[in-house]
């Protein structure tokens, strides 16, 4: 019998280094082997407007006109990913901001090289996720199913 208990969503993002370094595919793969499930997808280039709302928590340090110059500076893939402490979960397999000091095992970690450079963004609480979830897809581009190997993944 399985146990019903409450999934979570997550927002992140493959920053643009991350999608030209070809790293998409890897770090898909590291969410679904975890046994994650993709419900928001999608390839953008984001304006100058959406990367503004996005870092607005920054708005007021000397680092925010880099980080939305960046941002959108080539095409980033949104993603929401659904799942038993999915938030909590997905920062451990991001790891730390700073990817010199990311553990090894971790996508910053292991294809990582300067803080400026990190490959991708993950929320960072659940109410986080909420908001970036509402800032990036429209409803309608969510997608909920239940992948036949979920048995598999939980009592």
């Amino acid at each position: 019998m399985l146990l019903e208990t409450a999934l979570e969503r997550t927002f992140l993002a493959i920053k643009p280094d991350g999608v030209q370094r070809g790293l998409v595919g890897e770090i898909i793969r590291r969410f679904e082997t975890k046994g994650f499930t993709l419900v928001g997808l999608k390839l953008i280039n984001v304006s100058k407007e959406l990367a503004e709302q996005h870092y607005d928590v920054h708005r007021e340090r000397p680092f925010f006109a880099g980080l939305v110059e960046f941002i959108t500076s080539g095409p980033v893939v949104a993603m929401v990913w659904q799942g038993e402490g999915v938030v909590a979960s997905a920062r451990k397999i991001i790891g730390a901001t700073n990817p010199l000091t990311s553990e090894p095992g971790t996508i910053r970690g292991d294809f990582g090289i300067n803080i400026g450079r990190n490959l991708i963004h993950g929320s960072d609480a659940i109410e986080t996720a909420q908001r970036e979830i509402k800032l990036w897809f429209k409803d309608e581009e969510l997608v909920s199913w239940t992948p036949h190997l979920a048995p598999w993944l939980k009592e």
